[in-house]
């Protein structure tokens, strides 16, 4: 779908922005960003979704995907659960991704805004071209300037970078 090759595009082009860190991927479905993110060289990606099938398929796709990825204690790079797993925003990341739809999006922005760490990033698809003022409202209440940063058949992918 665009919004995950874009997504996944914006993945293989920012490495710098969380080699070795922790990275978040909310609204994880199949896990294939959280895979992006582990192949591109992130430490731990929390991969997190409301759907237990959407953990399990993670879970699988990760096993299947990264074993050569495997720490000496026999982990993946690769941690997913429900929501609770990461908590209301207890954790921040360098970089925080969400594909998911743009009504969620809005609902979720001080919950996404507050896991992104200070100059760190915000990554968001599955927004049509039309709702880009929208998400951008929404997102400036919550003290995040985004910006399209890409897009695709009709879809965008919106960014933001945390005031350090």
């Amino acid at each position: 779908h665009p919004t995950t090759r874009m997504c996944l595009k914006w993945i293989a082009q920012n490495p710098s922005t969380y080699q070795a860190q922790r990275v978040l991927d909310y609204g994880c479905g199949s896990g294939i960003l959280a895979i992006g993110a582990a192949l591109h060289g992130s430490g731990i990606v929390d991969a997190v979704d409301i759907d237990p099938a959407a953990v399990d398929a993670t879970n699988a796709n990760a096993e299947a995907n990264l074993s050569h990825l495997r720490a000496a204690d026999g982990s993946l790079p690769i941690n997913a659960g429900l929501p609770d797993l990461v908590g209301e925003a207890q954790a921040t990341y360098p970089v925080v991704l969400a594909n998911i739809l743009a009504t969620p999006l809005k609902m979720l922005s001080p919950l996404l805004a507050g896991h992104v760490a200070p100059g760190g990033h915000l990554v968001l698809a599955g927004i049509l071209a039309r709702q880009e003022q929208e998400l951008k409202d929404a997102y400036a209440e919550v003290g995040l300037q985004l910006r399209v940063a890409n897009e695709e058949e009709g879809w965008i992918l919106m960014t933001a970078q945390k005031a350090a």
